[in-house]
């Protein structure tokens, strides 16, 4: 009888059972320690009492590796593309509204435990358990089991990186956005402006936000640049909270546009 069998046997009289078969479904698998599961699915406000984690520290660690994960399925998909290509592309896979969908595909969104009251705010805690739940995976299981179940459980079954990779994504109207609702002052600054070794034009840029360096963006155009850097500060926007404090306590710097 072999140890799978009977690992499955006894959680049949398991009292966590559901929760076992539950992930099972999930991730393919059933998990080695589930304590790490529960709290991926654990948002923060429904943890008020002391002592209890919630899911924002393995949502810390699960983005690292989604990014690295995504980083490497990227750069060996697209073999003769440049940075900014390969950067462009990892951030459509990994931006918030493709977490929040991905994640209630995977049925995450009936695992997650939290506060009623927090489904009437416009938030990405699906998103973000995604990630929590990427970092559980690894944890329970190590790098490249992880590698897998992001490979096929999500990249594989719910997206095309093909048509991703050339679909448009105006991250500077984007930015232009949140700073227009948030009333923070944008400008692009060029740093450098040289040449490749084949002699093509190249430019290297930077965002402010109310006189913060936001991004920094590189490419054969000054446009191109400005996409880069803009891209670069709305990722620093979702996943650095103290940045965003600074930026909104910051008072706008005059600058001629």
């Amino acid at each position: 009888m072999s140890n799978s069998f009977v690992k499955t046997i006894r959680l049949f009289f398991d009292p966590k059972k559901e929760s076992y078969f539950a992930l099972k479904r999930i991730l393919g698998f059933f998990p080695n320690d589930i304590s790490f599961y529960e709290e991926a699915l654990l948002h923060k406000s429904s943890t008020n009492v002391r002592g209890i984690h919630n899911n924002e520290r393995l949502e810390f660690l699960g983005d690292a590796i989604l990014d690295a994960v995504i980083a490497d399925i990227v750069f060996k998909k697209f073999k003769n593309q440049n940075e900014g290509f390969l950067t462009n592309t990892r951030s459509k896979i990994v931006k918030r509204e493709t977490l929040d969908r991905i994640s209630g595909n995977l049925g995450l969104n009936r695992l997650v435990i939290s506060s009623p009251r927090i489904h009437t705010q416009k938030n990405h805690i699906m998103g973000n358990a995604l990630e929590a739940f990427i970092g559980a995976v690894y944890l329970d299981q190590g790098y490249q089991k992880t590698y897998r179940f992001i490979e096929r459980k999500i990249i594989s079954a719910y997206i095309n990186i093909d048509a991703l990779a050339k679909k448009e994504v105006n991250f500077k109207s984007k930015l232009l956005e949140w700073c227009q609702k948030n009333k923070v002052q944008m400008d692009y600054q060029l740093l450098e402006n040289f040449t490749d070794k084949e002699n093509n034009p190249f430019f290297q840029s930077e965002v402010l936000l109310n006189g913060l360096i936001a991004g920094i963006g590189t490419g054969y155009s000054k446009k191109e640049s400005h996409q880069q850097a803009a891209c670069e500060a709305l990722t620093k926007i979702s996943s650095n909270k103290t940045f965003v404090q600074e930026v909104l306590s910051s008072l706008p710097l005059s600058s001629e546009q």
